[in-house]
C-alpha cells in the first residue's frame, strides 16, 4: 500500500514538472513567434508597397506611350499641311503660267512680264521644297516613331510581365511558407496533446500496460511529426528568405532598371525627333533662299526704259504729223455786186471753194468699215502704217529667204545624189533626179521673184518714211501716239463724199502687182484708212462655221462648214466678223455664217485706233 502511494506521488511530481516545462516552452515560443509575426507583417506591407509601385509605373509608362502617339499625330498633321500648301502653291503657279498663244508671246518681250514668269517658276520650285519637308517628316519622324511605338509597347509589356511573374512567384512562396508554418504549428499542438495523453495514461493505475504503451508510441510519433514539420518549415523558411532577398534586391531592381532605361530611351527619342523636326526645315532653307534670291533677281532685272522702248518700237507708225490747217474764206460768196466782174469773180471763187477738198485731221478721220473689211489685207501691206508695213515687208522677205535657202539645200543634196548616180549607175538612174531638180529650180525662181517684189515695196516705204534725224526730234511716246493716225496730209485730197477714204488707187496698184510680180510699182498708194497698231490682234474667242463661205472678195477668208476659227474682232453691226485661221491667214466672214463663242473677259467691241 505504501509502495503504491509513493509511486503515485512520484507520478504527480513528474506531471507537475512536465507541466511546468511545457508552460515555460509555451512562453518561450510566444516570445520567439511574436517578433517573427511582426516581421511577416512588415514583409507583407513591403510587398503591398512594391505592388503599388508597379501600378504607378504602369500608369506613367502608359502615359509616356500616349505622349509619343500624340507627338506622332502632330507631325502627321504638319506633314499634311505642307503637302496641301505645296499643292495650292503649284496650282497657283500653274494658273498664272503663260498660255501658248500670240498674246502671251507678245508679252514675253517685256522685262516685267519675264520677271513675273520667272517668279512663277521660282514659286513652283518653292512649293517643291515644302513637298520635300513633308517627305522628310514622313520618312525621318513619322515612320520611325510608328515603328518605335510598336517596339516600346512590346518592351513595356515584357517588363511588366516579368514583374508580375516575379511578384506572383514570391507570393506563391509566401503562401507555401505560411502553409509550412501552420502545419508545423498543428503538429506541435498534436504532439503536446499526445504527450499529455500519454502522461495521463501512464499515471492512471487502472490503465493497462498495453494502453500506456500505445499512448507512448502515439506521443513519440507525434513528436517525430512535429520534428519533421519543424525541419521542413525551417528549410523552407531559409529558402523563402533567400528568394525574398533575390526578389527585392535583384529581380525587382533589375525590372525597375529596365523600365527606367526604357523611359529614358523614350524621352531621348522624343528629343531626337524634335531636333529632326527643326532640321528638316533647316535643310531646305538654302534652296528656299535660292528661290527667293531668284525672285529678287527677277524683280531687279525689270528695266522700265527698255519696256517703254519696246512699246514705242511696237506701236510707232512712221506717219508724219499733219500740217497746219489753212484758213478757208467763205465771206467772198456773200459779196455780191451788179458788175459782171464781181459776178465772174464770185463764180470763180465758188468754183475754187467747191473744187478745194475739205481738209481733215488724220487722227480723227472715220472710215467706211464695210469697205475696209472687204478690201483689207493687200499683199503689199499697204493697209498698214509705214513703220508697221516696213516690219511686215521685212519679215516677209526674211521668210522668203529662208524658203530659198531650204530649196537650195535640197537642190544641192539632189545634185550630189545625181553625181553619185552618174559615178555609180547601179545605185540609181541619174535622169530620175532631173524632174525634181527642175521643180526646185522653178520654186527658187518664183521665190526670188517674190523677194524682188517685196524688196521693191520695202524700198518705197523706206523712201517715204521720215529721216532718222527728224524722228529723233520727236519723243518716243509721241511716235506711239502717231500710230493712231489713219492718213497723212497727202491723204486729205482723197476723201470720199461720205467721209471715208477711197481705195481705188490701192486696188489698181495691187492689180498691177499681181499681173506682173517682177515689176516694181513706180508709186505706192498713200495710207487712207485707220489701222491697228499691233501686228496681230489678240484672240477674243472662237467660232464654228455653220455654212461654207468661199470668200472671193478681197479682205474675206474662205471657210469650210464645221471649221473652227479664232475671233479677233466682233461684228460692229455691219454683218461681218473678223476671224483668224493661223498667224498668216485672217479675214472677214458673214456673222450669220458662224457660231461665235467669246471669252468672258473679252470686251464688247474692238476699236481701231
Amino acid at each position: 500500500m505504501l509502495r503504491r502511494r509513493s509511486q503515485f506521488f512520484v507520478l504527480v511530481e513528474n506531471a507537475l514538472s512536465v507541466k511546468t516545462e511545457k508552460e515555460e516552452e509555451q512562453k518561450e515560443e510566444e516570445q520567439t513567434v511574436s517578433p517573427y509575426e511582426e516581421y511577416l507583417q512588415m514583409l507583407f506591407q513591403f510587398k503591398t508597397t512594391s505592388a503599388d509601385q508597379f501600378d504607378n509605373l504602369e500608369k506613367h509608362t502608359q502615359w509616356g506611350i500616349e505622349f509619343v502617339e500624340k507627338y506622332n499625330k502632330f507631325v502627321k498633321e504638319r506633314s499634311e499641311i505642307e503637302v496641301n500648301y505645296a499643292k495650292q502653291i503649284r496650282n497657283l503657279s500653274k494658273k498664272y503660267q503663260p498660255k501658248k498663244n500670240s498674246r502671251e508671246e507678245e508679252e514675253s518681250k517685256y522685262t516685267f512680264c519675264r520677271a513675273f514668269f520667272t517668279t512663277l517658276n521660282e514659286l513652283n520650285d518653292y512649293a517643291g521644297q515644302h513637298e520635300v519637308i513633308a517627305e522628310n517628316l514622313t520618312s525621318q519622324i513619322i515612320s520611325e516613331l510608328t515603328r518605335y511605338l510598336q517596339e516600346l509597347k512590346a518592351e513595356r509589356k515584357s517588363h511588366f510581365h516579368d514583374g508580375r511573374k516575379a511578384q506572383q512567384y514570391i507570393e506563391s512562396s509566401w503562401k507555401q511558407l505560411e502553409s509550412c508554418k501552420r502545419r508545423f504549428e498543428r503538429d506541435c499542438k498534436e504532439a503536446d496533446r499526445a504527450q499529455q495523453y500519454f502522461e495521463k495514461m501512464d499515471a492512471d493505475i487502472n490503465v493497462t500496460k498495453a494502453d500506456v504503451e500505445k499512448a507512448r508510441q502515439q506521443a513519440q510519433m507525434r513528436h517525430q511529426m512535429a520534428t519533421d514539420s519543424k525541419n521542413e518549415y525551417s528549410a523552407y523558411l531559409q529558402k523563402f528568405n533567400q528568394e525574398q532577398n533575390d526578389h527585392y534586391y535583384t529581380i525587382i531592381p533589375n525590372i525597375f532598371q529596365k523600365l527606367q532605361d526604357m523611359e529614358e530611351k523614350r524621352i531621348e527619342r522624343i528629343g531626337v525627333c524634335m531636333k529632326t523636326f527643326a532640321e528638316v526645315d533647316r535643310q531646305v532653307l538654302p534652296i528656299v533662299g535660292k528661290c527667293l534670291d531668284g525672285m529678287t533677281t527677277a524683280a531687279e532685272s525689270i528695266e522700265p526704259k527698255t519696256d517703254s522702248k519696246q512699246v514705242v518700237e511696237a506701236y510707232k507708225s512712221g506717219f508724219e504729223p499733219p500740217g497746219d490747217v489753212e484758213f478757208e474764206d467763205y465771206s467772198q460768196a456773200m459779196k455780191r455786186t451788179v458788175s459782171e466782174n464781181s459776178l465772174s469773180n464770185s463764180k470763180e471763187g465758188k468754183e475754187k471753194s467747191s473744187s478745194k477738198s475739205k481738209p481733215k485731221l488724220w487722227p480723227f478721220i472715220k472710215k467706211n468699215k464695210l469697205s475696209l473689211k472687204l478690201g483689207s489685207g493687200p499683199e503689199d501691206f499697204s493697209h498698214l502704217p509705214p513703220e508697221q508695213r516696213r516690219k511686215k515687208l521685212q519679215g516677209k522677205i526674211d521668210d522668203l529667204n529662208k524658203d530659198i535657202h531650204k530649196e537650195m539645200d535640197q537642190r544641192d543634196a539632189l545634185t550630189k545624189m545625181k553625181d553619185v548616180y552618174v559615178k555609180n549607175p547601179q545605185m540609181g538612174d541619174p535622169a530620175s533626179v532631173d524632174p525634181r531638180l527642175a521643180e526646185i529650180g522653178q520654186n527658187i525662181e518664183k521665190l526670188q521673184a517674190e523677194v524682188q517684189k517685196f524688196e521693191g515695196w520695202l524700198a518705197e516705204v523706206e523712201e517715204k518714211m521720215p529721216s532718222k534725224s527728224d524722228s529723233n526730234r520727236r519723243s518716243g511716246f509721241y511716235e506711239a501716239q502717231s500710230n493712231t493716225a489713219v492718213s497723212n496730209n497727202c491723204a486729205q485730197d482723197r476723201e470720199s463724199p461720205d467721209g471715208s477714204y477711197t481705195e481705188e488707187q490701192n486696188s489698181e496698184t495691187q492689180v498691177k502687182a499681181i499681173i506682173n510680180p517682177n515689176t516694181i510699182p513706180s508709186t505706192m498708194p498713200d495710207f487712207d484708212e485707220e489701222f491697228d497698231d499691233d501686228d496681230t490682234l489678240p484672240t477674243i474667242g472662237t467660232c464654228k462655221a455653220l455654212y461654207p463661205f468661199e470668200g472671193h472678195n478681197e479682205g474675206t477668208i474662205a471657210v469650210a462648214e464645221g471649221e473652227l476659227l479664232y475671233v479677233i474682232e466682233e461684228d460692229k453691226g455691219d454683218g461681218w466678223t473678223r476671224v483668224r485661221r493661223n498667224e498668216e491667214e485672217e479675214g472677214y466672214v458673214p456673222t450669220s455664217y458662224i457660231e461665235v463663242n467669246l471669252e468672258p473677259n473679252a470686251k464688247g467691241a474692238m476699236t481701231y485706233i
